[in-house]
């Protein structure tokens, strides 16, 4: 969720002002102040873990069919990072990772954080010209890439083609790269499973043998690391702009990782299962450094997406909990509701997290019933709060599971602002925009003082607060509700209708597999409300747009009745599994133009 709006002041409500008798009056409140942050940087809190667990398993790839336990990780990344040292990598340095979830990923990111070289993960499915901005943006010095990518749905695709657009002459003894110039090495993990022949490549260097040259595996030296430096940079996910480089730092990804375990309730026992990509905060902070930090097994069903990978692996490694996006959750019960998977085995599933978008009320009571996730935790968060801030507990009352995003994540700041007036907080039960505060605010966007500027504001304290772009309000208990974005919020004839209101009613009609809406321009009324409708196999014929019309004018107003209702496959979507909804716009105003979803 990545946004972009004017610079304004902002100014904090003081406490005794936000809060009466332990009941907040304003739209402002503060997350616990226990347990005390961690000060550590992410290798010496590793190490503690690896001296209290080294023989629990840390991570099982279950498309590789290998694991390995925290002594292993410890000593795998140990000599990954010297290996990668002699090839010149330094603390500092970015470091460019474009891998599927896979063993050499979950190594690799120990190795260069240990190394203290800043970890920038890609994602395969970029493009040449997206890779080639990435690394320029960025003067990465080092890219560690597979051999093939592999993307949901579809057949692997060789690496190749792209890193001989960066590298011309991949044959030649030395590494050259007119349009990269601050490119050194070209490391390839093959994952081909030998349909690719990586041997002829001499500019690039094989993943096996950097963990040769890494040797005994041993421990480095001080790297002088500090839990304040940035040691990831994340690209946001651009569902309304283009990317933009997030900087994180040890602390603000250790503590929010350790902070989202916690309200997990995880223990070493737990073994979570991982469908969201570790080149995505979800991935490799929900995921990788939650479970890394308590102890727990995480499990890798397949390099991309797969939902029948990821049944089975629940299946198989007895998972106790399950990760995903709403998208996600959906094509595993597809699956399950047509007999692909057994209904057995998911008795010991009992947490996980849903993120990414909101979470139709349906669908929750779907995963409590079907996969018996009773325990479901649902997080909201951005790529630059490092993105946990606001998150439910185990054990919240199922209605505000469903119809909130829990509470703030220990030493996280919030309030409820008027997007025209920041230095306005919104009483409770006011709509307005979300700004967060605390050590999870990232420390900027790389090499982009301006746009960091925008979203980046300190008020009159000095305190910075991160302006999210996301319409929400607050209750008294201080759950917060997300009700959309700023820029979706369809206005109709000066009325406000909120994309999520018609979504939820849509999502319970029964040939509604998913649903997402979008405002569309229009003549008399400015804009009216547009649903893009996926239906359950099957069902297509079966219903009719009027039929969804009308579904939607029994339970809500009437100004709320889609008037265009366009039937397609998929959606156009981020890499984190979030729909582009100024896609859609586009792809409606391409059907109205070709005379389609007209009354």
């Amino acid at each position: 969720m990545l946004r972009t709006l004017v610079t304004r002041s902002a100014r904090t409500l003081s406490l005794p002002h936000a809060f009466r008798r332990g009941i907040l009056t304003q739209a402002f409140s503060a997350g616990p102040t226990e347990p005390p942050l961690l000060e550590h940087t992410v290798p010496q809190h590793f190490a503690s873990i690896v001296k209290q667990f080294g023989d629990h398993d840390a991570v099982i790839s279950h498309h590789q069919r290998t694991r390995l336990t925290y002594d292993a990780l410890d000593r795998e990344s140990n000599a990954l990072a010297r290996g990668l040292a002699r090839l010149g990598v330094k603390k500092g340095e970015r470091v460019a990772v474009s891998l599927g979830n896979n063993l050499e990923f979950a190594t690799t990111t120990y190795a260069l954080y240990k190394l203290g070289a800043i970890l920038v993960p890609l994602n395969p499915a970029f493009n040449p010209p997206q890779v080639l901005s990435a690394l320029n943006h960025l003067s990465a010095s080092h890219l560690i890439i597979g051999a093939e990518t592999n993307l949901p749905r579809k057949p692997p695709r060789s690496n190749i083609p792209l890193l001989t657009h960066l590298v011309p002459n991949l044959q030649g003894s030395t590494l050259e790269s007119e349009l990269v110039p601050s490119l050194q090495s070209i490391t390839i993990v093959n994952n081909s499973y030998g349909r690719i022949d990586t041997s002829d490549y001499r500019s690039t260097t094989n993943y096996e043998n950097v963990l040769e040259d890494g040797e005994t595996g041993h421990a480095l030296p001080d790297q002088g690391l500090d839990a304040n430096e940035v040691v990831n940079i994340q690209f946001t996910s651009g569902t309304t702009s283009m990317p933009k480089a997030a900087c994180l730092s040890h602390k603000s990804i250790l503590n929010n990782g350790n902070s989202i375990g916690d309200r997990m309730l995880l223990t070493p026992q737990d073994i979570v299962c991982c469908p969201p990509p570790l080149f995505h905060c979800f991935g490799c902070i929900l995921g990788y450094m939650a479970t890394a930090t308590h102890g727990s097994c995480i499990v890798f069903p397949s390099e991309a997406f797969d939902p029948l990978a990821s049944l089975q692996s629940v299946r198989e490694y007895r998972c106790t909990a399950l990760y995903g996006v709403p998208t996600m959750f959906v094509a595993e019960l597809e699956l399950l509701a047509n007999g692909t998977v057994p209904h057995d085995s998911f008795s010991q599933l009992r947490t996980g997290i849903a993120a990414g978008s909101s979470i139709p009320a349906e669908l929750m009571r779907k995963l409590h019933k079907v996969l018996n996730l009773t325990e479901l935790t649902i997080c909201y968060g951005m790529t630059e709060t490092s993105p946990v801030s606001a998150m439910t507990t185990t054990d919240d009352p199922l209605a505000k599971r469903i119809d909130s995003v829990g509470r703030l994540l220990p030493h996280v700041k919030a309030k409820v602002v008027d997007p025209a007036d920041w230095t306005r907080t919104l009483d409770i039960n006011q709509r307005g925009e979300l700004a967060v505060s605390g050590y999870l605010v990232m420390k900027g966007y790389w090499d982009d003082e301006a746009r960091t500027r925008e979203v980046l504001v300190p008020d009159q304290n000095g305190e910075l607060w991160m302006h999210t772009g996301d319409e929400a309000c607050m209750d008294e208990q201080g759950y917060v509700k997300i009700t959309g974005r700023i820029k979706d919020l369809i206005i109709k004839g000066g009325e406000n209708i909120h994309p999520l209101e018609v979504e939820n009613c849509l999502f319970a009609h029964p040939a509604v597999s998913e649903v997402s809406v979008v405002g569309m321009p229009d003549e008399r009324y400015g804009e009216v409300v547009a649903a893009f409708v996926i239906t359950h196999e099957g069902s297509r014929a079966k219903v009719q747009a009027d039929e969804v019309r009308e579904w939607v004018r029994g339970r809500l107003s009437h100004h709320l009745v889609p008037k265009y209702v366009f039937w397609v496959d998929n959606y156009p979507k981020t890499a984190s599994g979030k729909i582009q909804k100024f896609k859609l716009r586009e792809l409606g105003m391409q059907l109205l133009r070709e005379g389609k979803g007209i009354v």
